[in-house]
């Protein structure tokens, strides 16, 4: 008994001294964090769903106002969050190459073939062989694809509001965002035309949710992917079930087939794809000045500019076909039921923006095209301001590969922080999205900030809705495009305002890894006079 006794004395020692070692790299080099609670890191708000991420982010951001990064841990590990927006341009751009990579699992696995995933060189061939699918003259081509799926989910709502008691319905937004942006990446990017506003239980609808639906299980799967990505690979667990894998797989795979025996030709993903890898997907149509879609349009840079003669493996056609699917399915859609909330509650803010697409209407004879993005000040001025309020992705990340000096933590340091290979570092964009020292009044929605009167005083390096550098978002104009779309069919024929079940104020649910106000998006929804 006394040796078992003494046995579980060195064992909890050992335990101790082991933690203690792991939680004190912070602490030696002066790096300000919080306290670490022993195996859970500083995770232990967002596991007992007592916050969001964005906001136990935003706490830690806010904490050290005079530090260039701060200290983070995630269990066992650590990420060092950067405050600095010069230090972040750093990082992004100028020593990219030291950042090349995101935090990643099994490449080996069906997502990890995907463009996010990719590393290395990998993903710069990647990169190369798919920017030629996302510029402008391709987008061009896809929004009537966009303005069908919207006039299907009008004529829905048009159906339900005149079959009610009332003169309007009550509607869950995140719903029909998510079924419109299903509807669009179903025809956009697999040519396939689906109306999940009346067939409500299509298969494709029903596996986009199997595959988004990141759940409090999915979270703590997620980050066992992350930081232990050999027990993971062990117990042979993954993100998505096999239904989803082999659905997606036999629809990608498959419609090439159909295409290539009956040389069918549609300007959409599965088409590019199919171009990708015969290497004639090339930059020779790229403009110069490649025609933006608005202000939080990101550029390519020369990465994804070069010509890459390369073969690629049908999986990793699928991956990138599954990547489009889920950012659109599930991003994008969060996206538009933020922007419906801002306009509910800020009915100003809607009947400005009604105003300017009732003029476009009326001039261009209910015409909306690509050449409408360009035109549309206000409405480009609102999504802008959403992206910011409420950004696709709360925070980023990059794995270091080599040695880094990321310099003194702050001005009184007295030493400079060698960040080594393959350590993390997180880069907290909705955190800096509601600095006051870029944004004043912060948490308010204000269109203004971004007017050409204003826009000027935006510091770049502040507004990063769709990242920085060569890894930014492949899809920015896609994505901004198809907000647009949608918010000017929806503000063409419907008024939205607050119901009873409206979140105000907005404060986002701790159920979910990704953004949704708690309780539901509901908006009520009546035609417009």
């Amino acid at each position: 008994m006394i040796i078992l006794l003494i046995w579980v004395v060195v064992l909890i020692a050992v335990i101790v001294l082991y933690l203690r070692q792991v939680y004190s790299t912070f602490r030696r080099n002066g790096i300000k964090h919080f306290k670490p609670i022993p195996l859970v890191g500083n995770m232990g708000k967002v596991l007992l769903r007592l916050d969001h991420m964005a906001y136990d982010l935003c706490n830690l951001y806010n904490s050290f106002p005079e530090e260039r990064f701060v200290g983070r841990f995630e269990f066992l590990s650590e990420a060092v969050v950067i405050r600095d927006v010069e230090l972040i341009k750093k990082i992004t751009v100028k020593d990219f190459e030291y950042f090349l990579d995101h935090r990643s699992f099994d490449t080996e696995s069906f997502f990890g073939r995907s463009l996010f995933l990719l590393k290395g060189q990998e993903w710069k061939d990647m990169r190369s062989t798919l920017s030629p699918a996302f510029t402008s003259s391709k987008i061009r081509l896809m929004v009537p694809f966009m303005v069908e799926v919207g006039d299907q989910m009008i004529a829905s709502l048009k159906r339900k509001i005149k079959s009610s008691k009332d003169g309007y319905i009550v509607v869950d937004c995140k719903d029909l965002t998510t079924r419109y942006a299903n509807d669009v990446i179903a025809s956009c990017a697999f040519g396939l035309k689906v109306d999940s506003q009346t067939d409500e239980n299509n298969q494709f609808y029903q596996m986009g949710k199997k595959a988004t639906n990141f759940s409090f299980g999915q979270i703590i799967m997620f980050f066992l992917l992350m930081h232990a990505p050999r027990l993971v690979k062990f117990l042979k667990w993954d993100l998505l079930s096999d239904a989803v894998k082999n659905f997606f797989t036999t629809l990608v795979l498959g419609t090439m087939e159909d295409r290539e025996k009956h040389n069918i030709v549609r300007p959409d993903m599965i088409h590019l794809l199919m171009e990708a890898k015969k290497g004639k997907l090339t930059h020779a149509d790229v403009k110069p000045n490649d025609e933006a879609a608005g202000f939080a349009t990101v550029e390519e840079s020369s990465v994804g500019r070069k010509e890459i003669i390369r073969e690629w493996a049908d999986r990793d056609l699928v991956a990138q076909a599954l990547l489009f699917f889920l950012a659109g399915f599930e991003t994008i859609s969060s996206s538009m039921s933020f922007l419906l909330y801002e306009l509910a509650v800020n009915p100003d803010v809607q009947e400005r923006l009604a105003q300017e697409i009732s003029e476009h209407d009326a001039k261009n004879g209910g015409k909306f095209d690509f050449n409408s993005i360009q035109t549309l000040t206000y409405l480009d001025m609102v999504v802008s301001e959403v992206l910011r309020l409420w950004p696709p992705a709360i925070a980023t990340d990059r794995i270091c590969n080599k040695d880094y000096n990321l310099g003194k933590p702050n001005e009184s340091a007295e030493k400079d922080f060698i960040l080594r290979k393959g350590a993390a570092i997180m880069i907290p964009t909705f955190a800096i999205h509601r600095d006051p020292e870029f944004y004043p009044e912060p948490d308010k929605f204000n269109p203004d900030r971004f007017s050409e009167e204003n826009k000027h005083k935006i510091n770049v390096l502040s507004y990063m809705p769709f990242g920085l550098g060569p890894r930014n978002c492949i899809g920015s104009r896609f994505a901004l495009c198809e907000l647009k779309v949608m918010v000017y069919q929806l503000l063409r024929h419907m008024e939205v305002s607050p119901s009873e079940k409206t979140c105000i104020p907005a404060k986002l649910a701790t159920d979910n890894f990704n953004i949704r106000l708690k309780g539901g998006h509901w908006l009520r929804f009546r035609l417009r006079k």
